[in-house]
Order: C-alpha cells, then structure tokens, then sequence
C-alpha cells in the first residue's frame, strides 16, 4: 500500500515539500507520495480526524496550523510541548491484532511533533557556530520563532533579544523561554538591544515571494558588524534581507537547508528510513527554479 504523507497549511502556493520529498522515495525505492493538503482554518479539526482513515501514514504542518492543531492531536513530543508548536504529525497505527474480549479495534493516535529546530541548527553546526555564551536578535514571535529559541536555548544562547510586531507575542515567548531555561536573559524592545548580537534571525515571512523586495530589516539601521544573518524565508533562496547583510559585510545563511533537513527528520519518522539529504536539497532548489 502507497505510503502517503503531505503537507497542510493555508495558503501553500508553490511548496516545493512534495518536490522534495518525493525525490526522497523514488530515491529510496519506496512506495510513497507526499501531496499538498491546502486546509483553511476553519477546515483544520475535520482534516486531522481524518487522516488515518483516508491512510496518511503523516503530514508536516506550516503557517498557520502550526500552534492551532496542538489541541487536536493525542500526544506530544518533548520538543513540541517546549516549544508549543507541531510541524509533524505522525500517524502511528497499532499493531495486529490489537483488541481483547469484548472491545473494538485500538485505534490510531495521532503524535505531535516539532522538527524544525533540528533543521535551525544543521546549518550553523556545518559552519562550526556555537551558541554558547553567545547573543542572538531574533525577528518575529511566531511558531519558528519559539522552535529558533529552543534551538538555540538548548545550545547554551546567554542573551536574547525580541523584535516583533506584537509586543504581547513577544513578551509571552520572552515568558515562555525564560520559564524552560532560567539562565536565558531575553530582552523585548523594538529596535534597540541590549548586547550585540552575535547571530541575527528572521522568523517572519516578510521577503517571502511574492513581496521579493520586502525586508524586514529597517533601512536606516546599520548591521552590528561581524554578526552572522539567518532568513527562515527559502523563496528567494537569496532574500533582500540576505543582500542587505552581505553588503554589510555580515556572513549569511538561507532558509532552504533549515527547510530539508527538518523535512529529512520528519521523513523519517515517518518511514523509519533516513532519506538522501543531497536529493533533497537538489529537489527543492530544481522546484524553486521552475517558479518565480
């Protein structure tokens, strides 16, 4: 039977997951399929009830489900309840037979999980960027947000500072990280910081396609010097944010790596099979070629 698994969100555009994924099981020789599952808001619960029945082996999760679709799962993961967000969901089915006098069939439960800060780190591990003792700017208080601060939490970050258009988000995931790790100093206030920072992080979607020449970087304020600069954003893999640091003088990374190697995890915790990061790295950059 075809293994199948996708992806829900609203809108989902042109994802290039299926791409990717897809690469991944033809490459392995499995049986699988990774579909675009578009799901407005209000459509979330009935889709993930759903799921096993319609024989989801499991689906990732992005904007904007990600914290919404916590209440509708059986169990969580240690990573997703600190980070109080799901970018996977698997769908784990019992083994046969599992009834005994008198009762119906076990059925399926549907576990949450969070892979997206694996896939934060991988890139600052292959450029040898420890965390530790370290000070970060972080742009946007959302469910990447709060995955970026567990990450970088758990790697020993000393200082943090929020940038967000909310100041009630920001001030909760400021609440929220300190409450797991003590010893984290987080700071909220727009447009100013308390120490420099070492790494600067985009969590939100501005300069996302198609709003290409969007930053979020403010035009008048200059990059702190010698500060690495992350965008999440994947679609341009090079974002106007990215060119603005590099004219800086600042080293850059791009969200598409942090997006393979998350996905890379969730495949397989699906599969049990660790997929060919190459193919999909190969797969994602090809899919963002063939559209704007």
């Amino acid at each position: 039977m075809t293994l199948l698994t996708g992806l829900l969100g609203y809108p989902l555009g042109h994802s290039v997951s299926p791409a990717m994924h897809n690469a991944a099981f033809r490459a392995l020789g499995l049986d699988g399929r990774y579909e675009s599952l578009p799901t407005p808001p209000e459509q979330l619960a009935e889709t993930v009830a759903g799921l096993a029945a319609a024989g989801y082996r499991g689906v990732n999760v992005t904007i904007p489900h990600k914290q919404a679709v916590m209440p509708l799962l059986d169990a969580l993961s240690e990573a997703a309840q600190a980070i109080g967000a799901v970018n996977t969901v698997v769908v784990q089915r019992p083994p046969e037979p599992a009834t005994s006098a008198g009762q119906g069939p076990a059925l399926p439960v549907l576990y949450g999980d969070n892979t997206d800060w694996i896939g934060f780190l991988h890139p600052l591990d292959a450029l040898g960027f420890d965390p530790a003792g370290k000070s970060a700017l972080l742009l946007g208080a959302g469910g990447s947000a709060r995955a970026v601060v567990y990450a970088l939490a758990q790697r020993g970050l000393a200082h943090l500072t929020l940038w967000a258009r909310s100041s009630a988000r920001a001030a909760e995931l400021a609440g929220h990280a300190q409450s797991l790790f003590p010893a984290l100093t987080v700071h909220c206030s727009p447009f100013t910081v308390q120490r420099p920072p070492d790494l600067i992080v985009n969590t939100t979607p501005v300069g996302m396609w198609p709003h290409v020449d969007a930053s979020p970087w403010p035009h008048d304020l200059p990059f702190p010097q010698g500060a690495l600069v992350y965008d999440l954003v994947y679609r341009p893999e090079r974002t106007r944010f990215l060119q603005q640091a590099e004219a800086a003088g600042c080293a850059t990374v791009g969200g598409l790596e942090m997006l393979v190697v998350q996905g890379a995890a969730a495949f397989e915790r699906w599969t049990g099979v660790k997929p060919p990061l190459a193919v999909m790295l190969a797969a994602a950059r090809a899919a963002l070629a063939e559209t704007p």
